[in-house]
């Protein structure tokens, strides 16, 4: 049990990158962009096979952060100049992945368990069995600082407005569409990124790798803004982190229930979504009735009671 709630954890470090993606585009874009399903196989395609070729694998890793941003930015083009609806230019993009990460590969899988790669050097380098889990922690935070920083900047202030209220931005003379192509760019560069080190972490990149990832990054962002809030940016992107690790231990602690195996992994991870969107607004449902209980019961007592 232990040894799975570890692996959980692991885990779920890892895929609080691909997260912080999707919460970049979802959120600070306002954008429902699907290409994510797709760039984060790029992402294991890409450092799997410069891997396999020999390459360095830290240097393989950042070739798939900027395979990913090419696939984001290609996104945001096909919406921004071809005009294609949001959902769907990141619906096409997410087929093109698919031959496109097959071309890279070659074929449906690629193993790494005889290569070195980012995990086995971590493990060389430090003894501990908590190497990696420190390693990827400590990694994903600084690049969750780094986003906390970038969208204080001027640059970051304008995605930020483009997803708030783009046709204000627009009345500027800013270039809006130039702001999405960079936010997609950076968000599937993130998804990209995680997708080279979970497969990795795995010892394998496979072609269906990234199926249901979009949901399992929303499902991430909704838990940690449920338990811990998004009121200012460097908590919202805490709570995508914490919502990660969250997610992945709640999809292990339901494996262990008898009658559920691997396969259910989609349907829990569906029902995990729909829980998560529909208890924060049971409970302010609750407190606003709470709040109006109170009310009246201070009117009572003031004497005043209830205007007719």
């Amino acid at each position: 049990m232990m040894t799975a709630m570890f692996g959980a954890v692991e885990s779920g470090v890892i895929y609080a990158i691909m997260a912080l993606g999707v919460y970049v585009s979802f959120r600070v874009l306002d954008f429902p962009d699907l290409t994510v399903d797709g760039s984060f196989v790029t992402g294991g395609a890409v450092a799997s096979i410069m891997i396999t070729a020999g390459y360095d694998p830290f240097i393989s890793t950042i070739a798939a952060l900027f395979a990913g941003f090419l696939a984001g930015c290609m996104t945001g083009i096909l919406h921004t100049k071809g005009g294609i609806n949001p959902l769907l230019s990141g619906i096409l993009m997410m087929i093109a992945l698919y031959s496109i990460n097959l071309r890279i590969m070659g074929k449906p899988n690629v193993p790494l368990l005889a290569e070195e790669t980012v995990m086995t050097k971590i493990e060389s380098w430090f003894t501990s069995a908590w190497s990696v889990l420190l390693f990827m922690l400590v990694l994903t935070l600084i690049i969750k600082l780094i986003i906390d920083l970038f969208l204080k900047t001027e640059i970051g202030l304008s995605l930020r407005a483009v997803g708030d209220n783009e046709g204000m931005v627009r009345s500027f003379s800013a270039n809006t569409g130039w702001m999405k192509v960079l936010g997609l760019g950076l968000s599937n560069a993130l998804v990209a990124f995680s997708g080279a080190l979970i497969a990795q972490y795995n010892g394998f990149s496979d072609v269906g790798m990234g199926i249901g990832m979009i949901v399992i990054g929303l499902a991430s962002v909704i838990i940690g803004e449920a338990v811990i809030g998004d009121s200012k940016i460097a908590r919202a992107t805490l709570a995508v982190v914490v919502g990660a690790i969250l997610y992945r231990i709640i999809v292990t602690l339901a494996l262990r229930i008898e009658f559920l195996d691997t396969g259910d992994m989609k349907l829990i991870t569906a029902i995990i979504v729909i829980i998560a969107l529909i208890m924060p607004k049971v409970l302010d449902k609750q407190k606003e009735a709470a709040r109006k209980k109170k009310r009246l019961a201070q009117l009572n007592a003031d004497g005043g009671g209830p205007v007719a």
